[in-house]
């Protein structure tokens, strides 16, 4: 296992980085026994099935299949590789990284990204100021943007043609494979030969910097009518979309408590000018449930201040139900007076967004606003409509304090019983959760009927096999003294299943070479996905384990599948006439 950081070092990296500690930093825990639960970072949930183990510094989640341990976390949660994740851990921790002995090549790519991103910046800046980039500037200049906004966030222009900016770092010494992948350039293939160009032409550049100061991406603006009006940078090695918030490495420093969130980065960019500091903003897709944990990590709370457009209304309730399910809370901001953050801000000034930002309504308030626009109250189905309306909103909550406030009102504004809204209110609340019984016994029919399609698909052996692979993972992580009976009869390249097969190379060699089983040191040699296997397979079998005979009946069914695939291919690359030949010889034996 050369070529790695020593054990002692990952071992006091672990003792002074503990899981709970870590993990707590992004996701509320409740001990539950030994053990802790969450909402899961990783995906959208409303019961948690996210697991710490305090006592195996190991997390699994039950929901999504995520699972390892505090350095395999940090690597899912800040989108890094093993060695900046260590380093990340390490820094925190007050750890000294060591400097030799350690494959960093996929950190150093990284790195090398982060340059280009970099040195891409200051070449759009740069050009911004010049007589190509005067267009550019008007346009920033027209959007009442400062020299000071434009030089803090690095605001720039790519020029009209196709190979501007590639000639410049090309002449810095950076390839266009990598270019290419930091999606800086486009390339095109005729008649056997690769062609490179710029990805961006003609437009006001915004670059995308992470919360460590990172330029990760780009976004580009077209200065006409032209289509795509924006162009954002697709995933590259350092920069994920769903994950692609823009301002939050100056919102983070705002001192407020709570950030707010605008469609745009240009919403963004003129109101940091206009000293709301705590603005952020999406860039070019939907709103995400990675995007909600990564902001619940700076805040206590989300304004949403989207466009006040159809399309604005549909991506606020959107953004509304993925921050309702991870319990985070939020409020709506009703812009009056202007389509948008930035044309309320030039027609009236920084105090009416103010006033509107401080008369932001609750969720449940925003739903009665907009329910109330659907209906005319001065009809009497107008009114039976609308309280029917903002009955299942209040029976969407739990809050039995807020059904009974907005109850109160609506009365008071229909001149209805408030006895009669309750009623209302719970029976859309009984027919809602027996829907969402009946969803739920649903779901469960068609997972049922798609394992047993895939049993049908798939044939009995080949599940069996798999099981086998993960039992004796299993077995052989909870009883490593027992190898010896397993190392003379099989080995990975009989596995079947590629993710097992490099499980069962690891954990083998750690066992051959003496060295500790703890979780913490198989992640730099797993990927994520393969350290969440690995503990699921773990943590599901332990109590499956403990004879001998679980070792040698897998062993078994593994070996003897291997060489009936072995045998098959055999089979299979018969010729023609070597295949008559066996067949007649089977039928004169018969």
């Amino acid at each position: 296992m050369a070529g790695r950081f020593s054990e002692e070092f990952l071992t006091e990296l672990k003792m002074r980085c503990d899981i709970e500690q870590t993990i707590s930093m992004y996701v509320p825990l409740k001990r539950r026994g030994k053990n802790l639960v969450g909402l899961c970072p990783f995906h959208n949930e409303k019961t948690p099935s996210f697991t710490v183990y305090p006592d195996s510094q190991s997390y699994y989640c039950f929901g999504c299949g995520a699972g390892g341990e505090v350095i395999g976390f940090i690597r899912r949660a800040e989108n890094l590789d093993f060695y900046e994740a260590v380093k990340y851990l390490a820094d925190k921790a007050g750890l000294v990284m060591p400097n030799e002995g350690f494959d960093n090549s996929m950190a150093e790519k990284r790195r090398r990204t982060y340059e280009i991103n970099k040195e891409a910046a200051r070449f759009f800046n740069t050009c911004l100021f010049s007589e190509e980039g005067k267009e550019g500037l008007d346009y920033y200049k027209s959007r009442g943007m400062k020299k000071s906004t434009i030089t803090r966030f690095g605001l720039g222009f790519a020029p009209n043609k196709w190979d501007s900016l590639l000639k410049h770092m090309r002449q810095k010494g950076y390839s266009y494979e990598e270019l290419y992948e930091a999606n800086l350039a486009n390339k095109s293939e005729k008649d056997g030969r690769v062609r490179y160009y710029d990805s961006f032409r003609n437009r006001v550049m915004v670059p995308i910097i992470d919360v460590r100061g990172n330029v990760v991406a780009f976004g580009g603006r077209v200065l006409d009518d032209s289509k795509p009006k924006y162009i954002n940078s697709s995933d590259t090695l350092v920069y994920k979309k769903s994950l692609g918030v823009f301002g939050l490495n100056f919102a983070k420093n705002s001192g407020e408590k709570s950030l707010v969130l605008v469609e745009g980065y240009m919403d963004a960019i003129t109101l940091h000018q206009a000293g709301f500091t705590n603005v952020i903003a999406c860039l070019g897709t939907a709103f995400t449930g990675e995007m909600a944990h990564l902001l619940a990590r700076y805040a206590d709370e989300i304004l949403l201040c989207y466009d006040n457009d159809e399309a604005g209304q549909k991506a606020t309730a959107r953004a509304l139900g993925v921050l309702n399910s991870i319990g985070m809370k939020v409020r709506v901001v009703h812009l009056s007076g202007g389509k948008d953050p930035d044309e309320i801000l030039r027609k009236f000034g920084p105090e009416r967004v103010r006033s509107l930002i401080d008369g932001a309504a609750n969720d449940i308030e925003y739903g009665i606003l907009a329910a109330r626009k659907n209906f005319d109250l001065g009809t009497s189905d107008g009114k039976m409509k609308y309280l029917d309306a903002v009955a299942e909103i209040l029976a969407n909550t739990k809050n039995n304090i807020a059904q009974d406030i907005y109850s109160s009102r609506l009365s008071e504004e229909l001149g209805v019983s408030k006895e009669s809204i309750t009623a209302r209110i719970n029976q859309i609340g009984r027919k809602k959760k027996y829907t969402e019984d009946k969803n739920k016994f649903k779901k469960i029919q068609q997972e049922a009927m798609r394992e047993a399609t895939k049993a049908e698909i798939a044939s009995d052996t080949n599940i069996k096999v798999i099981k086998a692979e993960e039992l004796l993972i299993a077995f052989l992580y909870y009883n490593p003294d027992k190898y010896r009976y397993v190392q003379d009869d099989i080995s990975a390249e009989d596995f079947s299943v590629s993710d097992n097969k490099a499980i069962f190379k690891v954990l083998c060699e750690r066992i051959k070479e003496e060295l500790s089983l703890e979780y913490t040191f198989f992640s730099e040699s797993l990927t994520p996905d393969q350290m969440s296997a690995f503990v699921k397979m773990c943590k599901t079998n332990q109590e499956l384990v403990s004879s001998e005979k679980v070792c040698s009946d897998c062993i078994e069914i593994i070996t003897n599948s291997k060489k009936k695939s072995e045998s098959k291919q055999s089979f299979d690359s018969l010729s023609d006439e070597e295949y008559l030949k066996l067949f007649y010889k089977k039928q004169n034996n018969q």
